[in-house]
């Protein structure tokens, strides 16, 4: 079964490698990040808004609070649900929910919507689907299941692929879970490790109706070209739309570029047109500044934190999050710090080259062997914690020999009982103790983030203290849980990597 995967790389078609515009900082304006909104939708919020989560288990319990609260819309975007007892328990809450709702008048308000991947979610007899379709059966109406199918997976390799290495050619890697107002930004799945004892990050904007809308917007453009699923466990598209791997590619592809950027593009324009609107009316003695001042009591409070969504779907040909991660490589400036976080580090070429070539500090953090998720796992997925530790010591070589080793430092996260998940990253300014940006979501900086799977994550920007302390204590929290990678690493017994691991990871180290 195993073979087929060492085939892929043969059987996907190239890729074509397309090199991001540059973007230059502003020199000056109220944050030196303001060209992110030439891009993407400028959200600016009250850093009180924004609350930073630090465990599992405290995600978990947020999860079911605001689904018990939610009165409008509840939707959540991820890899996968899984079929545990504690996954149930969320169906359970949604169900609970959904009932109040449909009690609480004729025609109930509340809308549940669900994007999960369709590989992922489909696996084994009792899947992420099975979970659901009770909900669909019981609330036709108010409940809507889209499955997320790459158009890279079709034909003889759709045949010849196992269903557990089918989803190496391509995913919906997308983390938000969002209620009402309420907007969680994770790069945690639904699942039980993620409750009780996989570290991950998380962040909660709160009363942010923007926001809300435009994930909501976004989880709908995606549903929309993704499968639905039916209370009989089947799938089908939605009526005129273009099957993702029985259809057309290129027409399945610009018909999702074309949703997608209408969401991002639609959400920049009112924005924009919001802070003009702003702008003017908090001009001295303007007329609607007074209007606005009776009729409100008070002013709302100006904004000190920046909220920008950065989309990746190399697929359709949405490359925003890899322009802009880059551009933030390339503009650190000398004694700048970056803290880099990833539970898989591989990171793409273009990444790399960037971290060695250019003047910041930098602080990578990685998962140990014992804390990565494919640690003890059973066939070749069992040799991928292997595969890493040699691409680790690839990078690792390539830092001593560049003699960077003071100015580029890779770190392993380690914990008895845990494994590791958290992604990002973190920007402390020259001269500065507390991080001014970051960066969070599920990318984790690899090829797979940038060329194959469906990603999102938000640029967070602020100029207040308590949230830059906030994050400041949460990368701390994260590497404290690490020791400093040295040449002795790669000497201890547990890190001999076989011959064969060695020859099969430049083939296969763009599907995992």
């Amino acid at each position: 079964r195993s073979s087929w995967l060492l085939l892929a790389p043969l059987l996907t078609p190239p890729i074509p490698v397309i090199t991001a515009p540059p973007c230059s900082l502003c020199p000056e304006g109220a944050h030196r990040f303001q060209w992110i909104r030439n891009l993407v939708p400028e959200f600016g919020i009250s850093s009180s808004h924004v609350k930073v989560l630090s465990s599992p288990a405290e995600f978990y319990e947020l999860l079911k609070v605001q689904i018990k609260a939610a009165k409008q819309r509840v939707v959540m975007a991820s890899l996968y649900l899984g079929t545990g007892l504690l996954e149930q328990e969320l169906v359970d809450c949604l169900e609970e929910t959904l009932e109040k709702s449909l009690q609480a008048k004729g025609s109930p308000d509340l809308r549940v919507s669900i994007l999960l991947d369709y590989t992922r979610g489909s696996r084994g007899r009792k899947n992420s689907r099975t979970m659901l379709i009770p909900l669909l059966q019981r609330f036709p109406e108010q409940v809507r299941v889209s499955l997320f199918h790459t158009p890279n997976l079709r034909g003889l390799l759709r045949l010849l692929i196992p269903e557990r290495f089918n989803e190496t050619i391509g995913l919906q890697h997308i983390k938000v879970y969002l209620f009402d107002d309420n907007v969680i930004l994770s790069g945690a799945n639904l699942s039980d490790l993620y409750f009780t004892n996989r570290q991950d990050r998380y962040v909660l904007l709160r009363d942010s109706p923007e926001i809300a809308d435009f994930f909501t917007e976004l989880v709908d453009a995606i549903g929309d070209v993704s499968l639905q699923l039916q209370q009989d466990d089947t799938v089908q598209m939605m009526e005129g739309m273009v099957h993702p791997y029985q259809g057309d590619k290129v027409a399945y592809c610009e018909i999702a570029n074309r949703r997608v950027m209408e969401v991002i593009n639609s959400a920049r324009t009112r924005q924009e047109l919001l802070h003009a609107k702003t702008f003017h009316s908090s001009q001295p003695g303007s007329l609607l500044s007074q209007q606005g001042s009776q009729a409100s009591g008070s002013l709302k409070p100006e904004p000190d934190t920046w909220i920008y969504p950065l989309i990746q779907m190399k697929p359709f040909g949405i490359q925003i999050d890899e322009m802009v991660t880059e551009t933030l490589l390339t503009e650190a400036e000398r004694d700048a710090r970056v803290y880099l976080t990833t539970g898989y580090f591989n990171l793409t070429q273009a990444y790399m080259d960037l971290i060695l070539g250019t003047r910041a500090e930098y602080r990578i953090l990685l998962a140990s062997p014992e804390v990565n998720g494919f640690f003890g796992a059973k066939g070749v997925a069992g040799a991928i914690p292997a595969a890493y530790v040699y691409i680790e010591h690839q990078f690792y070589s390539e830092v001593c020999y560049l003699q960077q080793q003071e100015r580029v430092q890779l770190q392993e996260y380690s914990r008895a009982g845990w494994t590791f998940h958290a992604k990002g990253l973190w920007l402390y300014l020259a001269g500065s103790d507390l991080p001014c940006l970051t960066l969070i979501g599920s990318p984790n900086f690899g090829y797979r983030s940038v060329h194959r799977d469906l990603e999102a994550q938000v640029a967070i920007v602020t100029e207040n203290k308590a949230l830059q302390q906030q994050l400041h204590q949460e990368q701390e929290q994260l590497y404290l849980c690490s020791g400093v990678v040295s040449t002795s690493t790669f000497e201890q017994p547990n890190r001999y990597v076989k011959l064969w691991v060695k020859l099969v990871t430049p083939l296969i180290k763009n599907f995992f």
